[in-house]
């Protein structure tokens, strides 16, 4: 039987409340153990040596005067703070543990390896501050953490590093900015069995999109090996999103998103030195391979969300798989420190005024736009060099740079993923930054221009030059309610979740040729018919992009699907209207491959477009990628909030041919309750509305179109700009029949177009014709919300 002293507290024996007696990693060590265990949540076993135990070595060596002093000193400014701690770190790691508190360790680690029955178990030795992962601050990675110690005096080195690691000079900043007073902070210690992720994987996850505040998703990374190098950022893991309010559906898979990682190393365990871990390169294989599969992905996130319902917030979890037993476990959880701490109630967009060459892509860390000159720092030993106010520009952070990255306008590294330290403090300190680049130290030199944008989306982009932007503050508050439903026209899945708070009634238009053209980007033919392919470039090109698919239609099913179960799950349950694929043929041919399957036309707008192409034999099969997307968004991912519209259908015969290609191909209007709209953009779509209206649930009216064809007004062209309006009296008159012939058919009628936004009279027109729903751009709704109601209200 285990014994417990008042120098250390086995995991189920402790738990939140117990944050000042073993610190905070402890405390949820223990929770996890005493509440979750019995749920199925694995977490390795250990003993927390107690904060007490802290005090009493410090009494013991007579450190606490000659540690104050020091701190003093450097508050006085008499000496720099790279001296105060490293004569702080100098005495405690050569002082002594009392033997009482000595033989207590040894003994808890001896209990240890028998409850493992092992003559030497190797374990993590972790610090626990007690004043560390609470809800308004986060010490990530302030203090170290010693992996794979064996044998006892091995364990109490390293727990005199670990109290050492309390006076890092990040540490002692940290507490400096926050206003903690050094000699309140205790240090507690994690001695937790390791899981052995060197022979499998490691990661972080997040219980709630960490960039947007979004609560349903469920955020995973991952990478090879032991997770420091995650954490550290060396790394750039893979990425995987879980819808969470589907996760209980055991007929489902509500994967959302999976992004490979370049995982160019991974950290293992050494041997036969005085290391003990070592940085090794990654196999092609791991290189090329995704760490997770779907099974794996699915089971972290039910355990996100059962630890996120026991908690009662957003929690930020580190787990591990190991690579003997093949058994995933959690290794840490803590709340997670910024999106849970933001105000609601107002929405903060940027936008780009200006444009200017594209230097770089990573991910994008927080919303936010900033320029300035760079600083090329490439090692932490010359971050005296940094420059206030300046572009961070480095391979990765740690803590020890935390001092600068507070003075930096925005930052830029190579290595990292959402998870890393860069990502992590950047949040919390409002920073803008872009990890993950790959290359940023290597393009971007000192002193030079650039803007960096994390308002795109997902992805963050570098520009050249000091470009002019933008910031806009959106009240949340007391938007009145309207009759009309108020949409939105997404085409980014990146961008769908920066979105979430606006009250939108749905998406109005998600058009799928974005996704072809921005994520897939190769032609669907070509992956249909790659044997066919007669360029040799080409071929190794699409190659190159379908690695690791044995077949390349999987390629566009799998990134198709996850696109668009991404922009759904951003307004889940609310309705998604998805436009299937209405590229012209000229833009069907800068597809990658796409060249050899299309034909030249003297008239694109007007030629092989939207709903010819879907039963015809030049494009029927890869209309049939697109339908068994849809058909795994709804029936396997979820989102059957999915409603399907089919663009510039020009007769009630062609509407049929497509109805049947539809239904051929599993989806089959009014089976499983799917929807079917059609576009109203040709004036054949208005003048037989009644018999459309039998065969599709509602319209959406595309007004560019209709407007250049009821006028004979090339949209696209300069000289006739000022005779292309759809506010013009015929087409607003095509627009009342089309509404009135619709709701006596029992159907409903949108528009998804700019006017709307851009002319508030012709939203009151809308109004005024009985509109049953109007699609804006997103930074519209609120605005146009707003004066639809007063046009409502009017109406009264």
């Amino acid at each position: 039987m285990t014994q417990e002293s008042s120098y250390i507290r086995w995991f189920e024996s402790i738990g939140v409340n117990d944050v000042p007696i073993v610190g905070g990693k402890n405390a949820s060590l223990g929770e996890m153990v005493k509440s979750l265990k019995s749920k199925g949540i694995r977490v390795p076993d250990g003993f927390a040596i107690t904060a007490q135990t802290y005090w009493q070595f410090l009494e013991a060596n007579n450190l606490q005067s000659k540690i104050l002093y020091q701190i003093e000193q450097f508050q006085k400014g008499e000496i720099p703070l790279e001296k105060a701690g490293k004569t702080i770190r100098r005495l405690l790691v050569r002082s002594r543990f009392p033997d009482e508190i000595a033989e207590a360790i040894r003994e808890g680690y001896r209990q240890l390896c028998d409850r493992y029955n092992l003559e030497e178990v190797d374990v993590a030795v972790r610090s626990s501050a007690t004043a560390e992962d609470l809800p308004d601050a986060s010490f990530a990675g302030q203090q170290e953490s010693y992996l794979n110690i064996t044998g006892t005096e091995e364990v109490l080195e390293a727990c005199r590093k670990c109290y050492a690691s309390l006076f890092t000079d990040r540490a002692i900043s940290y507490r400096e900015t926050k206003g903690y007073n050094h000699m309140d902070v205790a240090l507690s210690i994690v001695i937790q069995k390791m899981v052995r992720s060197d022979k499998a994987c490691s990661g972080v996850m997040f219980s709630i999109d960490p960039e947007t505040g979004f609560p349903n998703d469920i955020l995973i990374t991952a990478a090879w090996g032991l997770g420091e190098l995650v954490v550290q950022g060396s790394v750039t893991p893979d990425q995987y999103r879980v819808f969470k309010p589907l996760l209980k559906r055991p007929d489902l898979k509500p994967i959302i998103e999976k992004s490979l990682g370049n995982k160019q190393e991974k950290m293992i365990y050494a041997f036969g030195t005085t290391k003990t871990t070592r940085t090794v390169p990654t196999s092609l294989f791991e290189l090329q391979s995704f760490v997770l599969d779907d099974e794996d992905i699915l089971q972290l996130a039910k355990w996100a969300e059962l630890i996120e319902e026991h908690y009662r917030c957003p929690m930020d979890i580190e787990w591990a798989k190991d690579g003997d037993t093949g058994e995933l476990y959690v290794v840490q959880a803590r709340p997670e420190t910024v999106q849970s701490q933001k105000q609601a109630g107002t929405l903060k967009t940027y936008s780009l005024k200006q444009q200017s060459d594209r230097l770089l892509v990573g991910l994008s860390v927080g919303d936010a736009i900033a320029s300035g000159k760079v600083c090329l720092i490439r090692n932490v030993t010359d971050i005296e060099k940094f420059v206030e106010g300046t572009i961070l520009v480095t391979e990765m952070t740690d803590p020890d740079w935390v001092p600068i990255m507070k003075k930096a306008a925005g930052i830029v590294t190579d290595h990292g993923g959402r998870t890393c330290h860069a990502a992590i403090i950047s949040r919390e300190l409002g920073i803008p930054a872009i990890v993950g680049t790959g290359k940023a130290t290597q393009l971007l030199p000192a002193d030079q221009e650039v803007t960096i944008s994390c308002a795109e989306g997902e992805e963050g982009y570098v520009y050249e030059g000091l470009l002019e932007f933008e910031s806009k503050e959106v009240s949340l508050l007391d938007i009145p309610q309207t009759k009309t439903k108020i949409m939105m026209n997404i085409g980014s899945p990146t961008a769908a979740f920066r979105w979430w708070q606006l009250p939108a009634d749905g998406i109005g238009l998600a058009r799928m040729e974005f996704l072809i053209n921005n994520i897939i980007k190769v032609h669907p033919m070509a992956l249909i018919h790659f044997d066919k392919i007669t360029n040799y470039s080409i071929r190794h090109e699409i190659s190159e992009m379908t690695h690791g698919y044995e077949d390349k239609t999987d390629y566009f099913v799998d990134l198709l699907s996850r696109g668009i179960a991404k922009i759904s799950a951003s307004q889940h349950p609310q309705p998604v209207i998805v436009r299937m694929s209405d590229f012209k043929t000229n833009e069907y041919a800068d597809l990658i491959g796409g060249q050899q399957f299309e034909k030249v036309e003297a008239n694109p707008m007007l030629g092989f477009r939207g709903a010819s192409r879907y039963y015809s034999d030049r494009y029927r099969e890869g209309f049939a990628l697109e339908c068994k997307a849809i058909k795994r968004v709804r029936e396997v991912i979820g989102m059957d909030n999915v409603i399907i519209m089919i663009p510039f259908c020009r007769t009630l015969k062609e509407a049929d041919r497509v109805l049947e290609v539809l239904e051929s191909n599993g989806l089959k209007r009014g089976e499983n309750g799917l929807q079917v709209y059609v576009m109203c953009e040709l004036p054949s779509n208005v003048e037989l509305a009644d018999e459309f209206a039998k065969r599709f649930d509602g319209f959406s009216i595309g007004t560019n179109d209709l407007t250049q064809l009821v006028l004979g007004v090339d949209r696209d062209s300069g000289e006739l700009a000022d005779l292309f309006d759809e506010r013009d009296l015929a087409v607003k008159r095509m627009i009342q029949r089309l509404i009135k012939t619709a709701h006596e058919a029992g159907r409903k009628v949108g528009i998804c177009g700019q006017a709307p936004s851009d002319h508030p009279d012709f939203a009151e027109f809308l109004v005024e014709a009985g509109i049953d729903s109007i699609s804006l751009n997103p930074d519209s709704v609120v605005k146009v919300k707003r004066r639809v109601a007063e046009v409502e209200n009017n109406r009264v």
